[in-house]
């Protein structure tokens, strides 16, 4: 019989991944757990206080101390002090590259779960929107992260858009 690609050996995968050789399994073992995912995308839109982010996602400060430390112990986030004991989290260069697949999955997210989407990313330089090869769509520039710039879209809520005004 032949051997799978991804190594998989037809057994049900456990909660690690350390006998698949795929980099996507791997990936997995960082950022594929859905508080995670949210906590990256509240960083890349600009919430980098703890308080600030559990309010947004509502989570357990338990759980998401624990990500947040697997975050920085993995290179993808950093601590950095901010008043007295109380710090900010952001991105790294590590955590930066995630952008692509972030966005991606978001506007995938957009296309087939909301009329109207609650967030529009653009291009900082001329202001057209990103299409699905993260690439301008008026300019046509391929797009890095620090190109990227985001506003509230029509799918928004008050709530939302009251706690960027508020922070």
């Amino acid at each position: 019989m032949k051997q799978p690609i991804s190594g998989y050996d037809g057994a049900m995968l456990g909660r690690t991944y350390d006998n698949q050789l795929c980099s996507v399994a791997r990936a997995l073992e960082i950022v594929g757990e859905r508080w995670t995912l949210l906590i990256l995308r509240d960083i890349f839109f600009g919430i980098h206080r703890f308080d600030e982010i559990q309010a947004s996602l509502g989570i357990a400060r338990n759980i998401l101390t624990t990500r947040l430390e697997h975050l920085v112990d993995e290179g993808v986030v950093e601590r950095r002090p901010y008043k007295g004991n109380r710090a900010e989290y952001h991105l790294t260069k590590k955590g930066r590259d995630l952008w692509p697949p972030l966005l991606t999955l978001m506007q995938w997210g957009d296309e087939y779960y909301t009329e109207k989407p609650p967030r529009i990313i653009k291009h900082r330089g001329c202001g057209g929107r990103i299409n699905n090869t993260l690439a301008c769509r008026k300019c046509g520039k391929p797009l890095r992260y620090r190109d990227l710039d985001w506003e509230w879209g029509p799918g928004a809520d008050e709530a939302a858009r009251a706690s960027t005004e508020a922070a």
